[in-house]
């Protein structure tokens, strides 16, 4: 555990350290955090930096993403909110551009926990799997292709780009993950607490309304 890690426990905003899993979720939230890593992998990391066993039980995602707004409130206070919205602003412009293919964004971005170090993660719903590799082509766009796991546990190609923020002085990463235009309504179904895990441009702009100071 980093001296880092230490000190956010010592801040007192969470309840202190007395097992693996608490011990997982304040590791990985510094690792969301401060190099930008999803949930899954910043656990995975987490597990890996601790030394503990590979079959030791990990924190839920809803522990993690409370271990990282404490980690924001006690270290990016300050910087937070602007890069957050600056990423915001970026995913809008981009929803827009491929307005044809119904984008939903999810991941920190959307539920409000990114930092400059997070990507967007846009979930397009297209008539054609390919169509919206071709408009990239078609805009002359540089990208990678990799399968992953979609949000119904099925791969999906995912289609990175790295895009300039003007507001962040930096590159950032877009990853548009192709789904069905079928698999839509699958996409909205609210987790057991009501909260939905994406939303499309209208719900964002929305959000941004109620996150404003």
């Amino acid at each position: 555990m980093t001296a880092s890690d230490r000190g956010f426990v010592a801040a007192g905003t969470i309840a202190p350290m007395d097992n693996a899993q608490s011990e997982l979720a304040h590791v990985a939230a510094r690792l969301v955090v401060q190099d930008g890593l999803g949930m899954g992998a910043a656990k995975r990391q987490a597990l890996r930096e601790l030394r503990l066993p590979p079959r030791t039980a990990l924190p839920d995602n809803d522990t993690v993403e409370a271990a990282v707004r404490d980690y924001i409130a006690v270290f990016c206070a300050d910087t937070q909110p602007r890069e957050l919205q600056s990423l915001r602003e970026l995913a809008l412009t981009w929803m827009e551009r491929l307005q044809e293919f119904r984008p939903h964004i999810g991941g920190a971005v959307w539920s409000g926990i990114a930092t400059r170090n997070s990507d967007i993660y846009l979930q397009l719903f297209c008539d054609d799997p390919k169509s919206a590799e071709i408009a990239l082509i078609d805009k002359g766009l540089a990208y990678q292709v990799t399968r992953v796991t979609g949000f119904q546990g099925d791969p999906v190609d995912a289609l990175s780009l790295q895009v300039r923020c003007d507001a962040l002085a930096q590159h950032v990463g877009i990853h548009l993950m192709i789904h069905d235009h079928d698999d839509l309504r699958g996409a909205l179904r609210a987790d057991r607490q009501g909260r939905r895990p994406r939303g499309d441009r209208a719900a964002l702009l929305q959000r941004m309304g109620q996150d404003a100071p």
